[in-house]
């Protein structure tokens, strides 16, 4: 159920007229015009965003806000309008460029001040969701979330994390942008491609045309070597995530949630590889 009260005051935040509601969850976000208006989750620690939103980083490698308020109660970014992936972009995803911008995303340096990525708290919210004897929630006490590198890592990366903007591919959402292991922003697609819900021809393209760029989150010889901890806590998650919206909704597990909690039988029965 939409918030009218916070969508009144996001698009007059925005300057008005017509808009269209992006997404409703803990966050809202609102296209106005040319112009996208995001409400951050309630409890966003302000002075940790705003050390995110605050790194320098090349020009069209990540998308910058054009302002930070406090709207209604809320911390609110507006950011410049662009084109989104669609479900028909799937078929031939830009799995080339986004390689190549998260291998020149982990080449940066890793600024001062700067927050540890987001990746294994939400890992941990995700959790928080479930009941103690469902799957994901047992396989979450197997995982080793410690960061064992320290690059500046997006934090939260997938496939919607991209935006075609000025005619090309960009980085958006900097929100868990930070230090830590860089193989955590290939983990969510290592998950769905150990999980069969990926396209191993996909998977290639990314992982060739990031190793090409000069990524470094991983070895071209080994690379579940890097990726193994990781794509287990993604697993995790997005089972943790796809049971507790089921049982919200009071809906049965799709085919795809079932193939993730059947990879959390076997990450409790299974050591991981380091």
């Amino acid at each position: 159920m939409v918030r009218v009260s916070l969508l009144d005051e996001l698009v007059r935040h925005a300057g008005g007229g017509d808009h269209t509601v992006l997404k409703d969850t803990r966050v809202l976000v609102v296209r106005v015009g040319d112009v996208v208006v995001k409400a951050h989750e309630a409890d966003t620690d302000e002075a940790a965003l705003k050390a995110r939103l605050a790194v320098e980083l090349p020009a069209g490698l990540m998308l910058r806000a054009l302002s930070v308020d406090r709207v209604g109660g809320r911390i609110v970014t507006v950011w410049p309008a662009g084109t989104p992936l669609t479900p028909d972009d799937l078929d031939d995803a830009p799995w080339e460029e986004a390689g190549e911008l998260l291998a020149e995303l982990h080449r940066q340096p890793v600024p001062d001040g700067v927050p540890m990525m987001g990746g294994p708290e939400r890992v941990t919210r995700a959790v928080a969701r479930l009941e103690p004897h469902d799957v994901p929630r047992r396989a979450y006490t197997t995982l080793n979330l410690n960061q064992r590198r320290r690059a500046l890592t997006h934090g939260d990366w997938h496939l919607g994390q991209l935006l075609r903007h000025d005619g090309a591919w960009t980085l958006i959402d900097p929100d868990d942008l930070g230090w830590g292991d860089p193989a955590w922003d290939l983990a969510r697609p290592a998950a769905w491609l150990a999980n069969g819900l990926m396209d191993p021809a996909g998977w290639d393209r990314l992982t060739r045309s990031y190793l090409r760029a000069g990524g470094t989150a991983i070895s071209g010889d080994d690379m579940w070597r890097e990726l193994d901890g990781p794509a287990r806590a993604l697993t995790v998650q997005l089972a943790a995530v796809a049971v507790a919206n089921a049982r919200e909704d009071g809906v049965p597990l799709d085919d795809a949630a079932e193939a993730l909690i059947s990879s959390c039988e076997r990450i409790l029965a299974a050591p991981p590889l380091s």
